[in-house]
């Protein structure tokens, strides 16, 4: 079935001002509002409905976007609701304030406070990948011990057969307001309902298992996918997969601490990797090929004949893609050349013979570099 159209929805036109917006969604929210219309199935799909057209019409960058291409451009028509699944307490929770009230929820029910909703807490787990999982991105399950809904009272709080009544203290508001003579006239001052805590409800007879509270504590197994070019101590949220929010409340987030496992040969500056590779100065003299670590495996190299030591080889795109997409980096190979430290009779004549050649006496060009001058031109 087709989607309503979000203007027609609120009741307003195409050239519409914020305000007006606004002032459409609050009419609506109102009219349809669940303490106004408890059980009608009908109004708390106006509700949401209402809600879904308000967060995209009031975002102006999706409303340019839904503007041009219509329900097609909200990724799948659900106005930028994950799925279309927000509950109420989410809807209360983002769009609460609209009334004026505080508390997170909405105002205008009982006189201007705002009902509130309860939010689990985050929570913080630490995972360690090698090189290879964050050059390829990879899909962890972890085990985190946690606050879930609880199963026997489906996170209300209230034991079976039994539910929840008004709060006699604020009247289901959430709030309690307290009028104070001064020398300056009278002072009105609104703070949270001692009694219900700002539920604005309150339990007749509390689960058995939870004791009210609509949380336990329980294993849980979570699925995360960690994209590649992930770095030491960066954090990654998960929405939702926090611990639970007591009675029915909006969960917290799960903050993921990436802990990199150091490599054994390959060191890592940002997206770009580091390898020492050490060669005799007769393979530096006359050339060679060798083999140096990659992340996906060996690779091969050529040394160039009369390679001195400290020269630098780029294995282009061999390195650690950036997380933001900007491609990859690469491998620098520093060539060390290796002098024996022991060396045989036979070995030491045929050195001494061979000092004695002008090719083995030193020939400085005047080009040379140091090791932090060669090392600079690959980050400038």
């Amino acid at each position: 079935m087709s989607k309503r159209d979000f203007y027609e929805i609120l009741g307003v036109s195409r050239n519409a001002s914020a305000d007006e917006i606004k002032k459409a969604y609050r009419k609506m929210a109102i009219k349809y509002h669940p303490d106004k219309n408890q059980g009608d199935k009908t109004a708390e799909e106006k509700f949401k409905e209402a809600a879904e057209a308000y967060e995209v019409l009031s975002n102006s960058e999706k409303k340019q976007r839904y503007d041009q291409f219509g329900h097609a451009g909200m990724g799948g028509g659900n106005g930028g609701f994950s799925g279309g699944g927000f509950s109420m307490e989410d809807i209360f929770s983002q769009f609460g304030d609209i009334f004026g009230g505080g508390g997170g929820g909405f105002s205008g029910f009982g006189g201007g406070g705002g009902r509130r909703v309860n939010r689990g807490s985050n929570l913080r787990v630490k995972v360690k990948l090698n090189l290879e999982e964050i050059t390829n991105g990879v899909e962890k399950k972890i085990k985190v011990n946690k606050y879930v809904s609880c199963t026997s009272c489906h996170g209300t709080g209230a034991h079976k057969g039994s539910g929840h009544t008004k709060c006699s203290t604020c009247r289901g508001s959430g709030h309690v307001t307290r009028v104070t003579n001064t020398i300056l006239g009278q002072m009105q001052t609104s703070s949270t309902c001692p009694t219900c805590g700002g539920e604005g409800q309150t339990i007749t007879d509390k689960c058995k298992v939870c004791f009210g509270d609509g949380i336990v504590k329980a294993e849980d197994v979570i699925t995360i996918q960690i994209p590649a070019g992930v770095g030491d101590g960066m954090q990654l949220s998960v929405s939702g997969k926090g611990n639970a929010g007591p009675r029915s409340g909006i969960a917290g987030d799960l903050i993921v601490v990436i802990e990199e496992i150091e490599h054994e040969q390959l060191k890592r500056d940002g997206v770009n990797l580091f390898y020492d590779h050490y060669v005799s100065f007769i393979d530096a003299a006359i050339g060679t090929s060798i083999e140096v670590p990659t992340i996906e495996g060996k690779a091969k190299v050529k040394i160039e004949p009369g390679t001195q030591s400290g020269k630098v080889l780029r294995l282009k795109g061999k390195g650690i893609p950036d997380i933001n997409g900007y491609g990859r980096g690469d491998l620098l190979i520093n060539i060390n050349v290796w002098t024996p430290q022991k060396l045989s009779k036979e070995e030491h004549r045929t050195l001494e013979q061979l000092r004695e050649s002008e090719n083995f006496k030193p020939h400085p060009t005047g080009n040379e570099k140091g090791f932090f001058e060669r090392m600079k031109q690959y980050f400038e």
